[in-house]
């Protein structure tokens, strides 16, 4: 419990993402975003909100800690669909390091999908996302973010 507490507040986030997953494309594009966070249940959840201004949609994560399997599930929402991906990232945190995996749907296939938190202190923290194709041999990271506090 408590590991998402560093999140909560506004962050500025660069965020920097493959263009085209799964593909051989190395063509990567950059865009800024806006983030807060808060922590709910005595640190037991965290809900964020970020916006990405030049791309014309926003998100929004849940995390919900599980007391009996001491793990956390995290679930996305964006507002391009307005559906919640009930297909949670689940993990946790080994110190300053979090690492989460689950599935998610890439060109109409499904694929493993791992979510790597990285805490740099308490004004910065890094979040990347890598896809697999070949049951987690090998990953491609294809979407990374930058927070910085705001």
């Amino acid at each position: 419990m408590n590991d998402f507490d560093f999140l909560a507040g506004r962050w500025n986030v660069l965020s920097r993402r493959l263009i085209k997953p799964l593909s051989g494309s190395g063509a990567w594009e950059e865009f800024p975003g806006f983030s807060v966070a808060t922590r709910h249940f005595g640190g037991a959840a965290s809900v964020d909100e970020i916006e990405f201004p030049t791309k014309g949609f926003s998100g929004m994560t849940v995390r919900l800690y599980d007391v009996r399997a001491g793990q956390w599930a995290i679930y996305w929402a964006n507002s391009a669909t307005g559906r919640l991906d009930t297909s949670a990232m689940v993990g946790g945190f080994d110190g300053d390091r979090g690492k989460f995996h689950g599935e998610e749907t890439v060109a109409g296939r499904r694929v493993r999908c791992r979510f790597v938190w990285t805490v740099m202190g308490p004004g910065a923290a890094r979040w990347e996302q890598a896809f697999s194709d070949d049951g987690g041999r090998t990953w491609e990271t294809n979407w990374t973010m930058d927070f910085s506090r705001a």
